[in-house]
């Protein structure tokens, strides 16, 4: 079963994911990117993922489509060696924006500027 935590910082979106993100999992993941109003960037953390499929690879891809078709960035992150194996073997790795971890350096300045409240990693 999917599970899936959205954190949002300024005009970023990240969605944490927790289980299998496979054919017959996917509809939440669709339906909690399609959901996101007012975003620049969506990113999905999959340090928590234990296995992606074809289904859900090409779910991936087509909210990649999407989300870049209306201006907004798309971005894979936390990729465990498993799963980054398999966006290896696949090519995908060259097709997705994959990043370590998320990039708060620019959004965290401007939030501590505007409030005091403590930041949280997602990681």
């Amino acid at each position: 079963m999917l599970k899936i935590q959205s954190k949002k910082l300024d005009t970023v979106a990240v969605l944490s994911l927790q289980g299998q993100v496979v054919n017959g999992e996917t509809e939440l993941l669709r339906d909690a990117v399609e959901s996101l109003a007012s975003v620049s960037a969506v990113k999905l953390d999959l340090a928590r993922v234990t296995i992606v499929d074809a289904g859900g690879l090409g779910v991936m891809l087509a909210l990649r489509e999407q989300a870049e078709a209306n201006g907004v960035r798309f971005e894979l992150m936390n990729l465990t060696q498993q799963i980054g194996k398999v966006f290896e073997i696949t090519r995908l790795d060259s097709v997705f924006r994959i990043t370590p971890t998320v990039e708060y350096s620019a959004a965290v300045s401007r939030t501590r500027q505007m409030s005091a409240a403590p930041l949280w990693s997602c990681a």
